[in-house]
């Protein structure tokens, strides 16, 4: 791996190398913290579990070919190189800031209580139309996931677009500093992570530290429809560029907005240097402003307006995320791979735009401090004030769900666990209708999407 060598990685990390010396300048073949994954020449970083210590494992790393280890235990004489660092969690971060110095590509990082994953994919298509785009994948977006998602970088990438996950004050500032990025995106603050971050502001406090590592000449992309994000004047010198769905306050906004049921919504783009219309191929109104955050770093990255609109129209879809799946007897809505009282809402919105009866499937949000229980009870009043059909809530706090959506006059009923509504799903379920899937990770509600399709 580029600039990967022993000696690098060991200046790079303040590590102390034991072993060896005649190996200080061999590049390792690849960097993995899961010893089933290693392979001839890596290197291994034993980060220990909540369950497990990882240098247990490093004897059987060594036997697949490990080159060299990293460690925070002294393991004495051994007759495999090894580095002694004083934190490995630490370490993998900084020999991810070491690989990532060596590419010279433009980093889109992106940031925010909601839509980071969707908002990354969106501008990563976008992206796609004029450069080899590199990404994260999956929710590697921590401490342990960017620097892993660092590591796949090579040499033929040219933009490199980043998903940056915190929960708690100062680890913004580890992230952001490895992955040095050139555009910083913010989709929303939103009340993900109360828990640990308190209020609102918090949580702005936190993500926008991002903006301390931003390189210089760099440029801040800003959904201009939070009222919190609205406030943030010029950064290093620069100002802002918004986005949003009122063109009153965003320079890039989007008109014509025609929803087209779960096939996606109709819009017209607007950017300084021209307008196109297009289909956003996935519903929901906060995929228009996906697309918008997708023009938006398109147009800074130099596509054309005709490159920018193929990219929102070529996007994927994703398991988990507002991924559409037709069955012989349902249409799901599977959008189970996280939740927070706003994508909560944000989900019922898409579900309402179904043709047919409209039922969801809704399961505990976590992180939510304690208000809690006033925030499900708040999801489960909205699938009333709009209209759902059915609310089925599943899970000890989703109970506030079905008791909001029964308060209002809305049909809800409440499950202990998946098991509890499964074994019901035939008399519950009716042919034809739209079943939006949703809960936090924790939940593990995939399982109910594969037992419905």
């Amino acid at each position: 791996m580029k600039n990967l060598t022993l000696r690098n990685i060991t200046r790079a990390c303040q590590g102390t190398y034991h072993g060896d010396e005649s190996l200080l300048d061999r590049e390792v073949a690849g960097v993995t913290i899961d010893s089933r994954k290693v392979e001839k020449d890596f290197l291994f970083v034993a980060i220990n579990g909540e369950r497990f210590n990882a240098h247990q494992f490093i004897p059987d790393t060594i036997e697949k070919g490990a080159l060299c280890v990293v460690a925070h235990e002294d393991l004495g004489d051994t007759d495999y190189p090894y580095i002694l660092v004083e934190a490995t969690g630490q370490a993998l971060l900084d020999i991810a800031k070491l690989y990532r110095d060596s590419f010279d590509v433009k980093v889109v990082g992106i940031t925010g209580s909601v839509g980071k994953t969707s908002t990354k994919e969106m501008i990563a298509s976008v992206l796609a139309q004029k450069y080899n785009v590199h990404k994260t994948q999956g929710n590697f977006n921590n401490e342990c996931g960017l620097p892993l998602t660092i590591f796949e970088m090579n040499e033929e990438h040219q933009v490199s677009v980043l998903e940056m996950g915190i929960n708690h004050f100062g680890e913004m500032r580890k992230l952001s500093t490895v992955a040095s990025p050139d555009i910083c995106v913010i989709t929303n603050i939103g009340v993900a992570h109360l828990e640990f971050l308190k209020t609102r502001e918090g949580i702005m406090q936190e993500k926008t530290q991002m903006f301390q590592d931003m390189k210089p000449g760099g440029s801040v992309v800003l959904n201009g429809d939070d009222p919190l994000l609205s406030t943030i004047g010029p950064v290093k010198g620069s100002d802002p560029i918004f986005y949003g769905l009122d063109q009153d306050k965003n320079v890039i906004y989007a008109t014509d907005i025609e929803p087209l049921g779960l096939k996606g919504t109709f819009c017209t783009i607007h950017l300084p240097e021209g307008s196109f219309s297009c289909v956003v191929p996935i519903p929901g109104i906060h995929m228009v402003s996906n697309a918008l955050a997708g023009s938006a770093v398109g147009s800074k990255l130099g596509l054309s307006t005709e490159e920018i609109k193929r990219g929102i129209e070529s996007l994927p879809s994703i398991p988990g995320r507002n991924h559409i799946i037709q069955t012989d007897r349902l249409i799901l809505l599977d959008d189970c791979y996280n939740a927070n009282p706003v994508s909560m809402k944000a989900s019922l919105d898409v579900l309402n735009m179904g043709i047919g009866r409209k039922v969801a499937v809704l399961g505990d949000m976590g992180e939510l401090g304690p208000d809690y229980a006033a925030l499900h009870r708040s999801v489960g009043e909205y699938a009333a004030e709009i209209g759902i059909d059915l609310v089925c809530a599943i899970g000890p706090m989703s109970k506030e769900i079905a008791e909001g959506a029964a308060s209002d006059g809305t049909k809800a009923l409440w499950f202990e666990t998946k098991a509890d509504f499964l074994a019901q799903t035939k008399d519950i379920l009716k042919d034809g209708d739209n079943v939006l899937i949703k809960a936090s990770h924790g939940m593990e509600f995939p399982e109910i999407v594969e037992a419905l399709r």
